[in-house]
């Protein structure tokens, strides 16, 4: 895979001779393969760098200005991200090339590499020792604490019954009270009743009267 670097080699800006010196002495350094595309002496050039360049990563105006760094026909990135890359030792993710053996982004991988293993390593112990703990019986692991557990529920359990026993005789002292009412209740109705059937018959008996004067009076007539 070829990087292509887009320059402009006849560019009046002092900051973007720089930027392209910069890149092109990084990558000589690095002995990455690479090529040089000139946009200011090459339209097709020029026109192919401007179609390819993402639009996010195109300025307001529309027109991305060099360098900028492709590698065969993906887009790397700007003189920016280059910039970012090469503070970090991640150039060649930035270009995206293997890193080669020895160089600090490789160890830096390798580093990463060994963290991941060593993680899932421990997440594999872990789950080892999860399972041998299920094959070793729990009397045996925890004896101590089993029966300190089993004291505590003890405790518990005395102090539920406890209060259980305490509840069943503020019930049975309620239920007392609620008894007697319902007993008074009933005495009052049974009275309520007597009554009534007294003042009807003393209903009947005033009806008795006056149709016995009525008939009186009817007979004298």
């Amino acid at each position: 895979m070829v990087i292509k670097v887009f320059l402009a080699s006849s560019s009046g800006s002092t900051a973007i001779k720089k930027k392209q010196q910069d890149v092109v002495a990084f990558l000589e350094a690095l002995k990455v393969d690479y090529a040089q595309l000139d946009i200011a002496c090459n339209e097709e050039n020029r026109m192919w760098m401007r179609q390819n360049v993402p639009e996010e990563k195109k300025p307001a105006n529309g027109i991305p200005l060099p360098p900028q760094i492709f590698n065969e026909e993906s887009y790397c990135g700007d003189y920016d991200t280059f910039f970012d890359a090469k503070e970090d030792n991640s150039v060649y993710a930035f270009l995206g090339l293997p890193p080669p053996p020895g160089s600090k982004e490789a160890e830096q991988a390798d580093k990463a590499h060994i963290v991941e293993n060593g993680t899932h390593a421990e997440e594999t112990n872990a789950e080892g020792n999860l399972d041998d703990s299920i094959e070793v019986p729990v009397e045996k692991c925890n004896g101590d604490a089993h029966g300190e557990e089993g004291e505590e529920e003890g405790e518990v359990a005395e102090g539920e019954t406890a209060d259980d026993e305490a509840m069943e005789e503020e019930t049975a002292g309620d239920k007392a009270p609620a008894e007697e009412e319902a007993a008074v209740e009933e005495t009052d109705e049974a009275h309520a009743e007597e009554e009534e059937e007294q003042e009807e018959e003393e209903l009947r008996q005033l009806e008795e009267e006056e149709e016995a004067e009525v008939q009186e009076e009817e007979e004298a007539e």
